[in-house]
């Protein structure tokens, strides 16, 4: 896990066990970033939103496609993002593609500077995708 903010929180693809530590730590929103299916063997979000719901947590499908994370896309993290119970847990097969919704979700809100160096941070190099966040500042 990946500490962005006070607000937000990336992962790479946990076990359906690890929900139950999620909710431990005091996540109220799990988001899924992951298309069903993108790994043999990862769990389905129907698995992960029903032990999710078991637990008292709200659970967030918004799959994106690796490679592909569209403005589109950002903008649906940010309306994600805005109207969860936080604190927030996304997940995606390496938490990069929920770090680059939240770098592109982010612009105009924090300097373009602020939000490379919080990625960075987590162990995430958006430095490459700071002329697009600065575009949609």
């Amino acid at each position: 896990m990946k500490r962005l903010n006070d607000e937000l929180t990336v992962s790479p693809q946990m076990p359906l066990d690890a929900v139950n530590d999620i909710a431990g730590a005091g996540f109220k929103t799990i988001v899924c970033n992951r298309p069903d299916n993108e790994d043999p063997g990862q769990p389905s979000f129907a698995e992960v939103e029903a032990k999710a719901k078991s637990l008292g947590l709200a659970a967030v499908f918004l799959p994106v496609a690796s490679g592909n994370v569209s403005d589109t896309d950002a903008d649906a993290f940010a309306k994600v993002l805005s109207e969860a119970e936080k604190p927030v847990f996304a997940y995606c097969r390496s938490g990069t593609r929920c770090t680059i919704l939240w770098s592109l979700a982010s612009a105009g809100n924090l300097p373009v500077e602020d939000i490379v160096k919080t990625a960075a941070g987590a162990g995430y190099d958006m430095s490459p995708l700071a002329p697009r966040i600065a575009a949609r500042s």
